[in-house]
């Protein structure tokens, strides 16, 4: 994995109208990096665009990351504006909060299109672009819990640990091309992640404990410059991947207990 200076890099960041994806928009730009941003909301990009200033290199595409044409489209974006692409980062997701058996078939595929099929899309996609770039390195957001699942979000675990063992695996596989992958996997994040799962407006955003979404793209846009290969983002995140590897058991009744 190499080091790299963002200046100049050319990044297309997916769910970029809140949350992480807004924040990581900003600390690239900040690091003088040329950002396309996409996400499904128009109103949210246009606000993001005018919050960061019409000086910024900055383009913002409303697009559906499972949708194939709203993926060539920004893709085409990239090529258009900036010259082509140098970073991927595959933040877009959703999340889904209650007990399996409440559950429908649909909500488990819906979950899976977004946050693990429309990123392979994505990265098949750009792979010609990112052969062709400066550096080029594909960012997968996954989250702690495809490293270890709790109750309560069984679908949303799977479709996370599904990313954890594909990026492994890119890893390898493109390293032959120069093409860097780094796992991002954050533990909770105060953001609209609870709102959407819970599909309740009322539901208070993140927890207590909750890292900022901009602590977040701090510490990612760090790894991505000195060229980590995978970060877990918070202390409590590292202390249950590492008690799950030393004590499934343990690691079992914790999360029973805790949820």
């Amino acid at each position: 994995m190499a080091r790299r200076s963002l200046a100049d890099l050319r990044v297309l960041v997916t769910g970029a109208s809140s949350g992480i994806g807004r924040s990581l928009v900003k600390e690239l730009l900040a690091h003088n990096a040329r950002v396309v941003a996409m996400a499904r909301r128009p109103e949210r990009l246009a606000e993001l665009a005018e919050e960061v200033g019409s000086g910024k290199p900055l383009r913002c595409t409303a697009g559906d990351v499972t949708a194939a044409a709203d993926r060539r489209q920004v893709l085409d974006t990239c090529q258009r504006e900036f010259g082509g692409l140098d970073v991927l980062v595959n933040n877009a997701g959703i999340g889904l909060i209650r007990p399996f058996a409440a559950g429908t078939d649909e909500e488990a595929r819906r979950i899976f299109e977004v946050n693990f099929f429309a990123p392979l899309a994505f990265i098949r996609e750009s792979l010609p672009l990112l052969r062709a770039g400066t550096r080029p390195l594909i960012v997968n957001v996954g989250s702690v819990l495809g490293h270890r699942a709790v109750p309560g979000k069984s679908e949303y675990c799977a479709s996370k640990f599904a990313m954890h063992g594909f990026s492994d695996s890119l890893r390898v596989e493109l390293a032959k091309d120069g093409i860097d992958v780094l796992l991002v996997s954050p533990s909770t994040t105060a953001s609209e992640f609870f709102q959407q799962a819970t599909g309740d407006p009322g539901t208070r955003e993140g927890k207590t404990n909750a890292m900022t979404s901009d602590a977040v793209a701090r510490q990612v846009v760090r790894a991505m410059r000195s060229g980590k290969r995978e970060i877990i983002l918070s202390a409590a995140g590292k202390l249950l991947v590492w008690l799950d590897r030393l004590s499934p058991p343990l690691a079992d009744w914790l999360v029973a207990r805790l949820g």
